[in-house]
């Protein structure tokens, strides 16, 4: 007997991906508003079910993850439905300490769409420095990515809004917000000096240090974009446009210009 027959009729009949997934959206149970979207397995639906918490599969790394693992803000399951066709689940929650999302808001969705521009329509409740008991500079990333990235460009689209935050931040509680506060020509600054920093540590030929100093140079380089109001997509669509371009031709098409 195989292990899907073994499965109690209730998971048989979810109508699984390809990769033993189904979608799930976590909404609050006393307003009703969407909070976040997230993957479930056979297992993490079955832990959720029996922990009367959310409990979700990462696809990054594969392994469950149980909301609130690192923030304590666990979702409290009050009710779980599923949608006509059985491939998508609604999860009924209390989110306990009032913020789904890993930036400090309360729901994931605070993006709104005006006129052709997302605009942050909802401030961080709380710094993430906070809820993640990180400091300054590189421990961004990582309160960034703790909550599960799903490709390279979902990694810098969550900085991003990292970075987006800390302009609401105090310039003394947040290293990103000193920076902003100070203004363009110390963001160049410590730009030029991660460049040089970046150089040195390709010229000594380690692989690990070149990689830590390129992690700051680009984190840098983000803070700058995001300083001047542009968004990463804009440059991962520039290099997209650029592929299976010669660096010759894009030299003679700027020349050009």
């Amino acid at each position: 007997m195989t292990e899907a027959t073994q499965q109690p009729a209730w998971l048989d009949a979810i109508r699984w991906t390809d990769d033993g997934l189904v979608p799930v959206i976590a909404q609050e149970h006393d307003t009703g508003r969407v909070l976040m979207f997230a993957w479930m397995n056979a297992q993490s639906l079955s832990l959720t079910l029996e922990e009367g918490r959310a409990v979700y599969w990462s696809r990054s790394r594969g392994r469950l993850w149980r909301k609130g693992e690192s923030s304590g803000h666990e979702q409290l399951v009050k009710e779980i439905r599923a949608d006509c066709d059985n491939d998508v689940l609604l999860l009924s929650v209390e989110q306990k300490g009032g913020i789904a999302c890993h930036t400090g808001r309360h729901s994931c969705f605070y993006k709104k769409l005006d006129s052709g521009v997302w605009v942050d329509v909802e401030p961080p409740l709380k710094d993430p420095e906070q809820i993640y008991g990180t400091s300054i500079g590189q421990s961004e990333v990582v309160a960034s990515t703790m909550v599960e990235p799903e490709s390279s460009a979902e990694v810098l689209a969550r900085l991003a809004g990292v970075l987006k935050a800390r302009k609401q931040a105090e310039p003394e509680s947040s290293y990103v917000a000193s920076l902003y506060s100070k203004g363009l020509d110390s963001i160049l600054k410590k730009i030029g000096e991660e460049a040089t920093e970046t150089v040195l540590a390709a010229k000594d030929g380690d692989a690990e240090h070149i990689v830590y100093e390129v992690a700051d140079l680009w984190f840098h380089t983000l803070i700058l974009l995001e300083h001047l109001n542009i968004a990463p997509d804009a440059v991962l669509q520039e290099l997209d446009r650029r592929f299976g371009l010669s660096g010759i031709e894009e030299k003679a098409a700027r020349q050009a210009k």
